[in-house]
């Protein structure tokens, strides 16, 4: 299990950071320095890998696309630039960001999931609010038609990545970047009921204990992308009726009650493979949810439940990768998360130890055989492209949001 992960032998500083004289390696030495300095460094960082990613999925290609998805296609690198656009200002980043979203809308023609990890729901969501920022409502109403004009298939999935949670989330985007009521309440609500009612009666037919349960492909997951921390997480973005909100409770406090002894959590309801703590696997992406239903409920029992997952995360999530769906960079979220929920600066160092551990280490180690850089290593989920957004992310991490997760 532990040739998944790198041992976490970072200091645990909860109350005050080391002196900088007792700094021996180069680590250490990043960890001893003021926030404001880490974070600049990291902002220098980014931009720099964002240019390195344009190039290899953008100029290298031709300018052209051959995967339009968010998760491992050239709209991750559109996402970026609109990330680097937010955070440094460099309008050029947001003409880029607009250029790709064209060309993968061109590409995509309408066809794939209607989610935003996934299909063209993300183009239209994302292209509609980058016109927006560029002052082009014409083009923004255009994006924002064609998304109202989708049509959910009666046999879509539920899950985050390809189903009805995920076409939720990209309705949730629009309405946080173009105000709230973009996408209207009663058509949203359409969807909320069939997830509803499909998770209570998978429940009931198996008899599971949990109000809620989903299945995909065969399996009940529980995880982020395609199990019930993803759905739950939608679910606390949407305005649910009492008996629903105690489902949704009522699942999380079963994913909790039933998780490994060890903090982790279940891949998949049945399984008792206690080996991995990435975003799509584990206690990271259930974490991130348990944050949000402490906030939203304002519920002691889920923000310890968060901190408990995030210790796992600690001490099991250095791993041998780079992204954000199984890599550092997205365990580096649990901690963002936290932060903004507790204002403890434990989390915010904590979040600075794992982007600095990547600053320091990533590239010679990816150089060296020791870190995979993913099977697209450029790609925002999977490569060099979410160590960036989360270096950006870093530079103000009260804004920070896992990409296509946290609202």
């Amino acid at each position: 299990m532990a040739d998944r992960y790198y041992p976490n032998e970072m200091p645990d500083l909860s109350i005050q950071e080391m002196a900088p004289e007792n700094a021996k390696d180069s680590l250490s030495k990043l960890l001893s320095l003021p926030y404001d300095t880490i974070s600049q460094r990291l902002k220098q960082d980014a931009i720099n890998l964002k240019d390195e990613v344009v190039r290899e999925t953008w100029a290298a290609k031709g300018r052209s696309v051959h995967d339009y998805s968010l998760y491992t296609g050239t709209l991750g690198t559109a996402y970026l630039l609109f990330r680097s656009y937010q955070v440094t200002g460099n309008k050029d980043d947001l003409a880029h960001c607009s250029e790709i979203i064209r060309a993968c809308d061109a590409a995509c023609g309408g066809t794939g999931p209607p989610t935003f990890i996934g299909g063209h729901a993300g183009i239209y969501a994302l292209g509609a609010i980058a016109a927006k920022n560029s002052g082009d409502d014409q083009l923004c109403e255009h994006y924002l038609t064609k998304f109202k004009e989708i049509k959910l298939p009666i046999d879509l999935p539920d899950d985050l990545f390809y189903g009805r949670a995920g076409y939720l989330w990209s309705c949730s985007f629009l309405n946080k970047h173009l105000g709230k009521g973009t996408i209207s309440i009663s058509q949203m609500r359409e969807i909320v009921n069939e997830l509803i009612k499909s998770g209570r009666k998978l429940s009931k037919l198996k008899n599971f204990k949990s109000p809620l349960m989903y299945e995909s492909r065969g399996k009940r997951y529980w995880e982020a992308p395609h199990g019930l921390a993803g759905v739950m997480n939608v679910f606390l973005d949407m305005e649910l009726k009492e008996d629903e909100i105690e489902d949704v409770k009522g699942t999380l406090r079963y994913m909790i009650k039933n998780r490994f002894s060890s903090g982790n959590y279940r891949t998949s309801e049945g399984d008792e493979r206690d080996e991995l703590v990435h975003w799509c696997r584990g206690a990271p992406g259930v974490a991130l949810t348990l944050a949000k239903a402490a906030k939203v409920f304002g519920d002691e029992e889920f923000l310890e439940a968060a901190r408990e997952a995030g210790e796992v995360v600690w001490k099991r999530g250095l791993l041998k990768r780079i992204g954000i769906c199984h890599g550092i960079s997205g365990n580096a979220y649990v901690f963002l998360s936290l932060y903004r929920l507790t204002g403890k600066e434990e989390y915010l160092y904590k979040a600075k130890a794992f982007a600095c551990f990547l600053h320091d280490t990533a590239h010679t180690f990816i150089s060296e055989g020791i870190m995979h850089r993913g099977d697209h290593p450029f790609s925002l989920f999977e490569g060099i492209g979410g160590m960036a957004y989360l270096f950006l992310d870093l530079v103000e991490p009260s804004e920070s949001r896992f990409p296509a997760y946290e609202i």
